[in-house]
């Protein structure tokens, strides 16, 4: 088995990276930032990923890198441009000059369904989709495409493959109570309404998380070398589907409100998997209601609710 460090493995995403990744008999080590892992069984560096001596020492040794250390709040990345550029393209290139130096077998990206912004209407989005560079419409964005391409940079001038995982949007227990779902399900459970930014139309393939993470142990075969692969839900769900469907689950005093919509949102394209699907054998097994019953089922237990 191989020896690796995941980047960002004490976050949402990450630990159930770590997991799956585990699960298999990998040897790992979680680089993150003062937060411990959610497991006792792997090793912990805490390194700032800003601090390249860190980083290359954290990484020696290491076959490969899962890249997963990011600003991904996009609150955040709107309010704190500067420290989002930072860390989530300084951030890789650190990553990625220390796969350079020590030898690393590959470093893994992750990356956005977000880079599909502004893409070109009327079909379904795959990995040869163009990308406008002027229609990015947030800096979260802006930074997950630029470390793509610095991903691009070290492999053409350096030799160092990479694959990128552009994530759908996950959810699932162990999700920041910040972001959309939990939000909507405290709020519901604290008889609060639900408030939806603009008609609700804005949609996300989501994407369970335990199905994200199963798709990097997928990755790990050789032919996904310096490929890039979308990694979506099952099918579409609308803001006001989400709302809905919580409402349904948990009562119908739950109120949904309507308010203005938010600058930059990313408004939803259809994406295909099937890149992943026929090279990494790889699709989501998860639907979108039965991963919403288990979500809330996790926070009601978290909450005491």
């Amino acid at each position: 088995m191989s020896k690796i460090v995941v980047t960002g493995g004490s976050g949402f995403i990450g630990s159930h990276v770590v997991d799956a990744l585990a699960a298999v008999g990998h040897e790992l080590t979680v680089l993150d930032h003062r937060a411990k892992p959610e497991r006792s069984d792997v090793g912990f560096e805490d390194v700032d990923l800003l601090d390249l001596s860190s980083v290359l020492a954290a990484t020696r040794g290491a076959d490969y890198v899962f890249h997963l250390a990011a600003e991904s709040n996009v609150n955040r990345a709107h309010r704190y441009p500067l420290r989002t550029l930072s860390l989530n393209v300084m951030g890789t290139g650190h990553v990625l000059e220390a796969a350079r130096v020590n030898g690393v077998r590959r470093v893994f990206l992750a990356s956005t369904v977000w880079v599909y912004n502004r893409a070109p209407a009327g079909r379904i989005a795959d990995e040869t989709t163009s990308l406008p560079l002027d229609g990015a419409g947030h800096v979260y964005t802006s930074s997950k495409m630029a470390a793509e391409m610095v991903c691009h940079n070290y492999r053409e001038l350096y030799g160092v493959p990479f694959t990128i995982l552009r994530y759908g949007i996950p959810y699932g227990p162990r999700m920041r109570e910040e972001l959309l779902i939990p939000v909507f399900i405290r709020r519901a459970l604290c008889g609060d309404p639900l408030s939806v930014s603009g008609d609700g139309s804005q949609y996300r393939s989501f994407l369970y998380v335990t199905d994200l993470a199963a798709a990097h142990v997928h990755a790990l075969r050789a032919g996904a070398e310096n490929q890039v692969y979308n990694l979506e839900g099952p099918r579409p769900v609308s803001v006001i589907e989400v709302a809905e469907r919580i409402r349904t689950l948990l009562g119908d005093s739950v109120q949904i409100v309507m308010t203005p919509g938010r600058a930059g949102d990313f408004s939803g394209r259809q994406l295909s998997n099937a890149k992943a699907s026929r090279e990494l054998g790889w699709q989501p097994e998860v639907d979108f209601d039965e991963g919403l019953i288990e979500t809330i089922a996790w926070f009601r237990k978290k909450w005491g609710l």
